[in-house]
């Protein structure tokens, strides 16, 4: 069995504390700026850093070696993570972050949506039902 620290489980709950520190630093952050700017100086703080971690590892790339498919792929990733990320941050600005985190992470229930009808993959009854879950935890948490 491999070690925890190199599963996708050990990088999820990493990724997980990550966004949960996003959202309190990214209210009280928003406080007293425009959200759409407070949205850009965090997008240039991302690409400076992934920058310097991807030029100390050396694991940068070259573009014209990508294929048009992943050059547009990844184009489009950037698009939706850029318009999610300027209206997660509005809603910050606007909302209470332990209500607009959880309604953010109705993701992980249009995931699974998108990726049954997209990607072909299937998941579990048990594992729909954990997503029921996840979508009724979001609802009554926005209402609460």
């Amino acid at each position: 069995m491999a070690a925890f620290w190199v599963s996708w489980q050990f990088w999820a709950l990493l990724a997980a504390g990550f966004a949960a520190l996003t959202a309190i630093f990214g209210k009280v952050g928003v406080a007293g700026i425009d959200s759409d700017f407070a949205t850009f100086l965090r997008t240039i703080v991302v690409a400076v850093l992934l920058g310097l971690l991807i030029w100390a590892t050396g694991k940068a790339q070259s573009l014209s070696a990508l294929s048009s498919k992943t050059l547009v792929f990844l184009t489009l990733s950037g698009i939706a993570t850029g318009a999610s990320w300027l209206c997660y941050f509005r809603a910050l600005q606007i909302g209470k972050a332990a209500q607009v985190a959880p309604v953010d992470k109705l993701s992980v229930v249009f995931v699974a949506v998108f990726a049954t009808l997209f990607l072909g993959e299937s998941l579990s009854p048990l594992a729909w039902g954990g997503i029921g879950f996840i979508a009724l935890g979001a609802v009554m948490v926005s209402l609460g």
